[in-house]
């Protein structure tokens, strides 16, 4: 029932845990997402706790994405402010979380923004953050956001997305050395 304001305010067992968090977003920055936690209310017990709350924010990371700039405007573009986010707490350091970023998208299915933003090409995958390297849920979670790298390099999308057979043909020509020679002549 307590409101977390800041990384530390997080007790360790929480992060030992990989206790899920909701909160609702208030602003995407390079650094991450800036979310504010929405504790569990107990009716009567959460109209006395709010009058002695502090303000303000989490600030979130995307645990395994290395974000490319797409990334960041594709973020913001698909998240509004004041959205609901579930956040799985998978590490932290003094000021952010390391976390995987859940978004609700209808009634009953959520979307793993750090799958989706690897899906689309948007990113590269990184070591996750706060995990221990040897740990089950460590190789869990890499081999979902390799497999989501992965998909958007066969597709060809987004950082991913190569030369179409055209303009590899085209670059072939104009770098044979024979056609060059003849570009010279003709300049000559």
């Amino acid at each position: 029932t307590t409101k977390f304001t800041s990384a530390l305010d997080i007790p360790v067992k929480f992060v030992e845990k990989n206790v899920k968090l909701r909160g609702t977003l208030h602003h995407i920055t390079e650094k991450g997402l800036e979310v504010e936690h929405i504790p569990i209310s107990i009716p009567f017990i959460t109209s006395i706790q709010r009058k002695w709350q502090s303000k303000g924010l989490l600030l979130v990371r995307l645990a395994g994405v290395e974000l490319a700039p797409s990334g960041m405007a594709w973020l913001q573009q698909e998240l509004k402010p004041r959205q609901m986010l579930w956040f799985q707490l998978l590490g932290r350091d003094d000021l952010a979380l390391e976390c995987l970023v859940l978004v609700n998208k209808g009634r009953f299915l959520s979307v793993c923004l750090n799958e989706e933003i690897l899906r689309q090409g948007l990113g590269r995958t990184a070591r996750i953050e706060g995990l221990h390297h040897d740990s089950r849920l460590y190789w869990k979670l890499h081999k979902r956001l390799l497999r989501a790298e992965l998909r958007a390099l066969k597709k060809n999308k987004g950082i991913w997305k190569g030369e179409s057979y055209s303009e590899r043909i085209r670059d072939r020509i104009s770098n044979n050395k024979f056609v060059r020679t003849l570009k010279q002549f003709a300049s000559w």
